[in-house]
């Protein structure tokens, strides 16, 4: 059985044993939209995003009941490390230790890149405890960026899918995870092409002058580039 909600004059509908929400993010106001996703996480739940990249579910890094509910939503292995996304390049700041130039940093971000730093102290200890290190995110989407924002911190993000399975570019590719969500942003399509769906370069810069690829993901090539630049070396050629 479906129930119908009405969310500004728009319809969205309602699995009643679930209560998993589908709200379209383009035919709402972003602080409207804001809202229902910062209470939601607040609140302990776990969203589904569209990204610049791929579709993540995220969760409040600091709340480790949440962040364990990603990892049995995507039936993912704990020693798979969860990277965070924050709002703006200052906030990378507080949770990793920054050993590149705020330059260089602005030049991967916002955008399709993670970049991997030692871990401060102010991050959730119970988030990736079998690392020191930890992947930092500002994807190039607005709604993405002001949900971090209104938070007043890190989310934690991954992509919407069940772990080692195929990345996701709309909302039907991940359904069977909708159960378990507290509501869906739907972006629409987000790709068409198996470029698409490779998701963020992530790059480790946590010792400082040198990078190393962990994934070489949808931006290596520009990545590559800034990292050379600014005459970094990749520590695996070392």
């Amino acid at each position: 059985m479906i129930k119908i909600l009405s969310f500004r004059k728009h319809i969205h509908h309602i699995a009643a044993n679930t209560m998993a929400r589908i709200v379209d993010i383009c035919s709402n106001e972003l602080g409207q939209l804001v809202s229902m996703a910062t209470g939601s996480l607040k609140s302990g739940k776990v969203i589904a995003v569209p990204t610049d990249t791929i579709y993540g579910i995220a969760a409040l890094v600091q709340n480790s009941e949440a962040v364990d509910r990603m990892y049995n939503i995507k039936n993912r292995d704990y020693s798979k490390p969860l990277a965070i996304s924050v709002a703006e390049i200052n906030d990378i700041y507080r949770w990793g230790k920054v050993t590149v130039s705020s330059d260089l940093l602005s030049e991967l971000l916002p955008g399709p890149v993670t970049v991997v730093f030692e871990r401060t102290k102010d991050l959730n200890p119970e988030l990736n405890p079998g690392t020191l290190l930890v992947g930092i995110r500002i994807p190039d989407h607005k709604f993405v960026r002001e949900i971090s924002r209104s938070c007043q911190g890190p989310i934690a993000l991954t992509s919407a899918n069940f772990s080692s399975t195929q990345s996701t570019l709309n909302i039907q590719e991940f359904k069977n995870l909708w159960p378990q969500l507290d509501i869906v942003f739907d972006g629409g399509e987000l790709g068409d092409t198996f470029h698409s769906r490779a998701g963020s370069t992530v790059v480790d810069l946590s010792v400082q002058g040198t990078y190393k690829i962990i994934r070489e993901g949808s931006a290596i090539k520009p990545t590559l580039a800034a990292l050379h630049a600014h005459h970094l070396q990749d520590r695996e050629k070392r």
